[in-house]
């Protein structure tokens, strides 16, 4: 019976390791959770090409000092949206339901990126005009809509006044390390649910009468 149990435990936690979109089904739209404390939320598969995350994450934070604290949400397939599939496709109906759910006390800054084009909440006049003129994504890849939103971070940065230095369009930029925080983050919580329910899968046996 304690091997059967062994077993269903590293059933469970493999499980939870391995499916992600588990995860992001039970807890709404997953770039909710990664935006509240990542500027970027990437898709989940495949995975976006190092350089490209270390330039944008770097972008990012950059635009943040400069106080632009741009948000930026990229979507390439219903797997992205958690609980809400059915906005694949439809970037700025997106944006204003992902405002909703990172905006408290104040408007933010946010970008939604998909093969469609881009939803923004936040912006100031200048940077909505500037968004008005960004070039679609040229596919619907991750490294496809990582690469657009490069392009548009330091373009919607400098239309509202905080330009970049050393950001290029091309994916380089003169600062940052590899990403991968959104990531980290959703690991994070899924070792937090599997030890969790490993628990409650004990407790359940212990009060099962013996024999």
């Amino acid at each position: 019976m304690r091997s059967r149990l062994a077993i269903g435990l590293a059933v469970v936690l493999a499980a939870l390791l391995v499916l992600p979109p588990l995860a992001a089904l039970a807890d709404g739209d997953p770039a909710s959770d990664v935006l509240l404390g990542e500027n970027v939320f990437y898709p989940y598969q495949p995975a976006t090409s190092r350089s490209l995350m270390a330039s944008l994450d770097s972008a990012t934070a950059v635009a943040a000092k400069k106080h632009f604290p741009l948000k930026i949400a990229l979507i390439a397939s219903p797997i992205d949206l958690g609980i809400i599939p059915q906005l694949l496709g439809k970037p700025q109906e997106y944006a204003k339901y992902l405002d909703y759910e990172i905006s408290f006390t104040s408007k933010q800054p946010l970008l939604v990126v998909m093969k469609d084009g881009y939803g923004i909440e936040g912006l100031p006049a200048a940077a909505i005009a500037a968004a008005a003129k960004l070039a679609p994504p040229a596919g619907g890849t991750p490294d496809d809509l990582a690469q657009a939103a490069l392009t548009a971070t330091g373009k919607l940065a400098a239309a509202a006044g905080h330009p970049i230095a050393g950001v290029s369009a091309s994916g380089a930029s003169s600062a940052g390390s590899g990403g991968g925080g959104g990531t980290t983050v959703l690991l994070i919580v899924l070792v937090i649910a599997a030890i969790g329910t490993a628990g409650a899968l004990i407790a359940v046996r212990r009060r099962q009468p013996a024999g």
